[in-house]
């Protein structure tokens, strides 16, 4: 699975649960709320002010190990 901004955060964890920690980290403890579910990652990350791609780009080096 290759994680882009318009991926939604719901599809993720569906996908792979463990990925769980990097949107804790970045503040949204939110994760089982139905419209945090259901925000793109990029939607998201403009909500709680953190860089859209480096959190992409750690949660898919995560996914690739």
């Amino acid at each position: 699975m290759k994680i882009t901004k318009d991926t939604v955060i719901g599809t993720i964890l569906d996908a792979a649960p463990e990925t769980a920690p990097f949107f804790l980290e970045m503040g949204m403890h939110c994760l089982g709320c139905p419209a945090s579910r259901g925000e793109t990652v990029e939607m998201a990350c403009a909500v709680h002010g953190v860089n859209a791609d480096e959190l992409i780009e750690k949660i898919n080096k995560f996914l690739g190990e």
